[in-house]
């Protein structure tokens, strides 16, 4: 019995570990692939001048690209089924491929017409995901994963405001905290301008920045107000999971479908509002479709982030769900300082003190609020692992 219980412990410390590593490696990947797509020459590329090229800026295709992931969550799903029934008819009872399959408490059952509540947080996360691509486009891929912190921020008030959840002191001294660290990172961005997409991929620097940096200062602008919209979204989200019992990876697939049938939905109508006026913008369908199409690097990339975000929310609710959300946001600190890490190291921003000391202040922040520090830590308050992962633990 003793050996056996060592050789179970040690598979289930196997299994923990290939889910951390799973996670942590599709999140980074999903980030870095992303900026990688921004920075893709699609006209004028063979022009002597880098100012005159034009780079990949689809915002609205790159949110249709997310919503194909999630939707291959579903793919998950099915297979669990199928593996069930298998086992059935074979007369074996095999446990469900991953806990996030499974409902984690007991409730309502969401069916019929109910499985459209989660329309509302696809809408919510919809905006902030567009709002985001247009923020990347014009931030560093470091910096934009740090300003998604600020999440935290607009999460716990809402949480407060709207679910009557108390808060302690620490909590909101903690909010302050990733006040004050988003503060310094979104500066750090403006005041010490990275490089411009023409140079990245070049790296060059014969074109200098400008001492104030207007479009990175739109860039944080946009990351930081998508981020009420995901924090809707996590709220509304939490109130249905709390009365309907929802296996979390169903939830993310369900969204995904909902997701990708209202951006097709409105590619059309926003290229007859937007488009047709405004030929080769954001809302123009036919140049980018255009561009997806003509060049490899870009569809390419696209399959990547498809596929990059599909896994990274099966091993998010996995980890969630096996081991516990503290351990969770501790793997997403790990995520953004390896974001930050690959950036460096392939040239694409410039180390600044300043977004060090804005980054150190944020973690802090954040794994206080997510009770991750033991000297501040309810003890009162359950393990964040007893409850069901909420999608507030996804990307």
């Amino acid at each position: 019995m003793p050996a056996q219980s060592h050789r179970k412990s040690a598979m289930d410390w196997k299994v923990k570990t290939f889910l951390i590593t799973g996670m942590l490696v599709s999140g980074v990947c999903n980030t870095i692939l992303n900026k990688f797509q921004d920075m893709q020459c699609v006209n004028n590329c063979s022009d002597p001048d880098p100012a005159k090229r034009e780079y990949f800026e689809q915002p609205v295709f790159q949110t249709l690209n997310m919503f194909i992931g999630e939707t291959f969550c579903m793919v998950v799903i099915y297979a669990s089924i199928f593996w069930d029934r298998i086992s059935q008819r074979n007369g074996a009872v095999v446990p469900a491929i991953v806990p996030a399959v499974e409902a984690q408490h007991s409730g309502l059952e969401l069916k019929g017409w109910k499985v459209f509540l989660f329309w509302l947080p696809t809408l919510c996360d919809l905006t902030a995901t567009t709002l985001m691509n247009v923020g990347l486009i014009y931030t560093s891929a470091s910096v934009y994963q740090m300003l998604r912190g600020a999440v935290v921020i607009f999460t716990g008030t809402f949480s407060w405001l709207f679910l009557h959840r108390q808060l302690r002191v620490y909590k909101w001294a903690s909010l302050f905290l990733v006040v004050f660290g988003v503060s310094i990172v979104g500066l750090s961005s403006v005041l010490f301008p990275q490089k411009k997409p023409s140079n990245l991929l070049r790296g060059s620097d014969n074109h200098p920045e400008e001492p104030f940096d207007w479009e990175s200062a739109i860039g944080v602008a946009m990351v930081l107000g998508a981020q009420i919209f995901t924090a809707t979204q996590f709220v509304i989200e939490e109130k249905v999971m709390a009365k309907y019992s929802v296996p979390p990876l169903r939830a993310v697939g369900l969204e995904g479908t909902f997701g990708l049938t209202s951006v097709l939905a409105a590619m059309p109508v926003l290229y007859l509002l937007f488009g047709k006026s405004h030929p080769g913008g954001y809302f123009d369908l036919y140049e980018t479709w255009r561009q997806v199409t003509t060049y490899p690097q870009v569809w390419g990339t696209g399959i990547a982030i498809a596929f990059s975000i599909a896994f990274f929310n099966f091993f998010g609710l996995s980890v969630t769900a096996s081991v516990n959300a503290t351990a969770r946001s501790t793997i997403d600190t790990c995520r953004t300082l390896f974001i930050w890490m690959i950036s460096l190291g392939l040239g694409w921003e410039r180390f600044s003190w300043v977004q060090v000391i804005g980054f150190t202040v944020l973690v802090t922040g954040t794994l206080i609020f997510n009770d991750a520090i033991p000297y501040f830590s309810d003890p009162e308050e359950a393990e964040p692992g007893e409850h069901a992962p909420l999608l507030s633990d996804l990307e």
